[in-house]
């Protein structure tokens, strides 16, 4: 689980072109949206993107979307459970 957990640091940084952040800047249980990392709508659509592409994991209820996206932990367990790649 922390390999995926540091893949996943990795990839918001380089889908979100996040360039002065560093994997280790982002908490595990930090919010991703918000106070935390304080990204924005348009990223959460940059993320869903992300996870059908590299993971195979389509997000059709928004309601979920932002369960999913509440930390890396939360996205690490989900991915970790229905990935498809």
């Amino acid at each position: 689980m922390e390999e995926l957990i540091i893949e996943l640091k990795k990839k918001i940084i380089e889908v979100l072109n996040l360039e002065d952040v560093l994997p280790e800047d982002i908490e595990n249980d930090a919010p991703l949206f918000g106070e935390g990392l304080g990204l924005d709508s348009i990223d959460a659509l940059e993320l869903i993107v992300m996870m059908e592409k590299v993971y195979g994991i389509k997000i059709k209820d928004p309601a979920a979307g932002k369960e999913i996206f509440k930390s890396i932990n939360t996205m690490a367990e989900f991915v970790s459970k229905n990935r498809t790649k």
